[in-house]
């Protein structure tokens, strides 16, 4: 059974070099918060396995990219899997957590997503486009990912899918959804396509929450917090960028204070159901 204040192991990279964003500034903020409620301390990615047992939950936050520290997380993972900890996302997300593979499912089940290949002989799978994006099955964050002419793009894929490929698509900004557990929250958008992380509020209308939800019950995560990155179309469609169910970046610094507040209250309720239910789940 957890302590009367449950106890928390929150895994962050305070100082991880974000372009546009500061991670450390957003955990600081949550943390301050969530000592009202629980037990808390924090270390850094590398750290968690070693230090995970004897908490009631693991909260994965601003971890930074699993690329760089991809042998730590494995055996945090492992770790994990193998004692039964509480990880917050749970680990049993088929997106971002487990690498940009799911894009290859999405594409082929109809989903709106940008169509992404990982083999050269599916490109032609692809609509026709001047340009491609080609990226790391794993990457984040941007890392590794570069655009080539079409007159290059078939020296990209490899034969073991490391590589994803994807068009080059014209948009009129990226748009980002918020949920905690399978509640919506808020969105964000950046108005300006050549600025990521220049954002502002954003009203969704019905149909922004219902493509945005379409993955979030494709996810069926049922804990955590998820950010649904989309795309708008010259023609207006959104298309899915990419579903992050590991450790979304909030920019609740965007947020006016009162939905700061909400976010935080959100947040801390679906911690305490999530430590409550490993409490009560038979031993």
């Amino acid at each position: 059974m957890p302590s009367a204040r449950p106890r928390l192991l929150y895994v962050t990279d305070l100082a991880y070099p974000a372009r546009g964003r500061r991670y450390g500034d957003e955990d600081v903020f949550l943390t301050s918060r969530l000592r009202d409620h629980f037990d808390l301390a924090l270390c850094h990615p590398r750290d968690a396995a070693a230090l995970m047992d004897g908490f009631d939950a693991v909260v994965v936050r601003n971890s930074g990219p699993v690329l760089g520290y991809h042998a730590e997380y494995e055996a945090f993972r492992a770790r994990a899997l193998e004692t039964g900890a509480r990880v917050y996302n749970p680990l049993t997300g088929k997106a971002d957590m487990a690498g940009k593979g799911y894009l290859l499912d999405l594409t082929e089940a109809g989903f709106p997503v940008i169509p992404t290949v990982d083999r050269a002989e599916d490109l032609h799978r692809l609509p026709a486009a001047d340009r491609y994006v080609v990226k790391p099955a794993y990457g984040a964050d941007s890392l590794g990912l570069r655009t080539v002419p079409a007159s290059r793009v078939a020296e990209a894929p490899v034969a073991d899918g490391s590589v994803l490929v994807q068009p080059h698509i014209d948009f009129v900004h990226e748009v980002s959804f918020y949920f905690v557990d399978d509640d919506f929250q808020y969105a964000l958008y950046a108005p300006d396509p050549r600025d990521r992380w220049e954002l502002k509020p954003y009203r969704a209308t019905a149909a922004d929450l219902e493509f945005a939800r379409g993955f979030i019950d494709w996810n069926a995560l049922g804990h955590g917090i998820q950010r649904v990155d989309a795309c708008r179309t010259l023609q207006g469609e959104l298309l899915l960028v990419e579903l992050e169910d590991l450790n979304p970046y909030l920019s609740l610094d965007v947020l006016p204070e009162d939905e700061q507040d909400a976010f935080v209250g959100t947040f801390t309720a679906s911690l305490s159901r999530f430590v409550l239910a490993g409490a009560l789940a038979p031993a």
